[in-house]
């Protein structure tokens, strides 16, 4: 298990260090002139020349991206070049937000597509074909449009949760969990339809196979059957489908901040990538790939410890 966990680590740190210098040199492409944009069109060129200087810009990009990455793997991301604000404390306040967001949509989306999936799987009939419309409900809805409706449902019109804002869970938990709810709620529909799917069909696939009659025939209870051996085998394909929906949230968390108002990394990356702020930007997306890397080494050793064959893939 050692060596499997170090080969995944290696191979995302390889993927790290290529993503990094991809985006660098992609960010560099566009002239933007940044000290133009940040003296004002009105100052002399002379000026500018020396803000571009003085920011390290006239120099070959890949001079400045080795430059960056001696100051980031210290993590050091340098300041905004437009605000002035350390990257990595500007990070700090709204890293949480959005990692509570994530976390709760993917609890909500494990715990409701397991309770579904494995009802439809198990109980045939009428319970499988609700599981399955629910699921094609979820996909087909376009996510702004599941939004609209909750907002509109449980906040315009019951009034049970605000609309916008958010509340640090440290000042109050009843206000963190009233402010993250709509949010959560408008991310889990998909995820839910899409894992559900996946759990009910590998719960199906389980149950047919001969080892599962052959524990059935010796007498064993039921619920010891599915949850000591039939989840256990089904679990590795809900695990992935998982994962993948979690790396999927990065792209709804922006939609979803902005619209609920949620100080958080999505809304972010709007912001600082419209002025082509280079420094936020690149910590930004080493955030965003280390997270996704150890979701995938997550999900790699749970599945390497379901399934003993996968250590060796």
């Amino acid at each position: 298990m050692l060596s499997f966990v170090a080969r995944r680590v290696a191979a995302g740190v390889v993927l790290l260090f290529v993503i990094s210098l991809l985006s660098y040199l992609l960010l560099s492409i566009p002239d933007l002139d940044v000290g133009r944009q940040l003296l004002g069109s009105n100052a002399p060129q002379a000026t500018v020349d020396a803000k571009n200087a003085e920011l390290g810009l006239d120099r070959p990009v890949f001079v400045q991206y080795a430059d960056w990455l001696a100051h980031a793997v210290r993590g050091d991301f340098g300041t905004s070049w437009f605000t002035g604000e350390n990257v990595v404390q500007a990070l700090s306040t709204r890293l949480p937000v959005t990692v509570s967001l994530m976390l709760g949509v993917t609890g909500v989306t494990a715990v409701l597509s397991l309770l579904l999936g494995v009802w439809a799987g198990v109980r045939r009939g009428v319970a499988d074909r609700v599981v399955q419309v629910l699921g094609v409900l979820g996909y087909a809805l376009p996510g702004f449009l599941v939004t609209l409706i909750i907002v509109v449902v449980f906040a315009v019109k019951l009034r049970w949760f605000p609309a916008i804002g958010y509340t640090d869970i440290a000042e109050s938990v009843p206000g963190w969990l009233s402010t993250i709810t709509l949010p959560v709620a408008s991310l889990s529909v998909a995820g839910v339809a899409g894992v559900s799917q996946q759990v009910r069909g590998a719960v199906i696939d389980v149950l047919r196979r001969d080892y599962v009659r052959t524990l059935r025939a010796r007498g064993l209870p039921p619920s010891r059957v599915l949850f000591r051996h039939v989840l256990r085998n089904a679990a590795a394909p809900a695990l992935t489908v998982l994962g993948m929906q979690f790396v999927g949230l990065l792209g709804g968390a922006v939609l979803v901040e902005q619209i609920f108002g949620l100080p958080g990394i999505g809304s972010m990356t709007v912001t600082y990538t419209t002025r082509g702020d280079i420094p936020v930007i690149m910590a930004l997306v080493s955030v965003t790939v280390v997270g996704v890397i150890a979701v995938n080494l997550l999900v790699d050793v749970l599945i390497g410890w379901l399934d003993p064959k996968a250590r060796t893939a």
